[in-house]
């Protein structure tokens, strides 16, 4: 199972939210570079990044570091947030993603989703299923919407998606346990490589996902909050 820490970022900042909860922001590091290199230090390979004030937006706004990571790093960095158009898309393979994640735009806009997916191909665009109370939630989970989130990922399977984030939103930044139900429930129901995310409070939680089938598991909060060391993950890449 790949180890996948989250950098989050608002005002070129790094920080972190609880349920998505803007108004919950904690500032961790002034400087999401030094955040990066710091875990690449502990051998870790992946990044994912997520930039907050696009998603807020409804278009890419933190660009400028995603290319800082990615020029002066070796991580494998997957971008998030804010792409809605073709130029987003763009301007975030340009600075340096390996792989982006489409949300909000695989619910309100399927037929440019399924371009991207055409285009770049299902190595390069992860499918983002956020959810609350099993119902798919949008634009940085500012808008929730009535489709259940295992339908939402069965039909971009069918149309060739092979990976997908899911985030239980009532499990983010709450240190206190993974969607484990929900996980299974989604493998054993689909083919699909999933990455989870959300509520990673401990190394037991990881060793849960994978024994679950998790292809990859996001930490985002545990980490900055020392709940899990960067020594401790480094035994797991």
């Amino acid at each position: 199972m790949r180890i996948i820490p989250a950098i989050d970022i608002i005002n070129g900042k790094c920080v972190r939210l609880t349920k998505g909860d803007y108004s919950t922001k904690k500032i961790y590091n002034k400087n999401p570079l030094e955040v990066a290199k710091e875990f690449e230090t502990y051998g870790i390979k992946y990044l994912h990044l997520v930039d907050l004030d696009g998603a807020k937006s409804k278009h890419i706004v933190n660009y400028k570091v995603l290319f800082e990571i990615t020029n002066n790093t070796n991580l494998i960095v997957d971008f998030g947030g804010g792409l809605k158009s073709n130029e987003d898309l763009k301007i975030a393979f340009e600075n340096g993603a390996s792989q982006i994640t489409g949300g909000s735009i695989a619910t309100n806009n399927p037929s440019l989703f399924m371009e991207w997916l055409s285009t770049y191909g299902s190595k390069k665009i992860i499918l983002g299923a956020d959810c609350n109370n099993r119902k798919i939630a949008t634009n940085g989970w500012l808008e929730s919407s009535e489709t259940d989130v295992i339908d939402f990922i069965k039909d971009y399977e069918s149309k060739g998606v092979k990976y997908v984030i899911c985030t239980d939103i009532s499990k983010d930044g709450m240190l206190q346990g993974t969607s484990n139900i929900l996980y299974t429930e989604i493998i054993d129901k689909t083919n699909i490589q999933l990455i989870a995310s959300g509520g990673v409070s401990s190394i037991q939680d990881l060793e849960k996902l994978k024994l679950i089938g998790c292809e990859g598991a996001i930490i985002g909060k545990a980490i900055y909050e020392q709940k899990i060391t960067l020594k401790e993950l480094s035994k797991l890449c």
